[in-house]
């Protein structure tokens, strides 16, 4: 059975850092591109940031661009992502997505696997 879980959300003061986890089991991440992607409530979900599957090239953003770093640890099996100088029109679910593609895509409906989500909220 496939399972991203996500981790290390929470709430945050605006200017804070937080860093997200999301760990598989039953899908070696290695072999997928990964993604990290956002939603509030009455909107679509949001492209945050990619990372291709030999963790050589990553894709952000723009609003997101110079403050979140998403990162691999394939030792194990987790992607991340950093983000730091928190926003509070950064607050949303954040969810981490496997992607079998050949090419980085920032399109959600392109993603086959999906976590459960963090919440993060950052305070003004």
């Amino acid at each position: 059975q496939v399972q991203l879980i996500e981790s290390g959300g929470g709430l945050v003061q605006a200017g804070g850092s937080l860093r997200l986890s999301c760990v598989a089991s039953g899908l070696p991440l290695s072999a997928y591109n990964m993604g990290w992607f956002r939603q509030v409530p009455g909107k679509e979900r949001e492209f945050v940031a990619a990372i291709w599957r030999s963790g050589g090239s990553t894709y952000y953003a723009d609003s997101v661009r110079d403050r979140f770093t998403i990162a691999r640890g394939n030792a194990k099996n987790t992607v991340y992502l950093q983000m730091n100088g928190l926003k509070p029109e950064d607050t949303a679910v954040y969810y981490c997505a496997a992607d079998p593609s050949f090419g980085i895509n920032r399109d959600a409906e392109e993603y086959r696997y999906w976590g459960q989500g963090t919440q993060v909220t950052v305070s003004s």
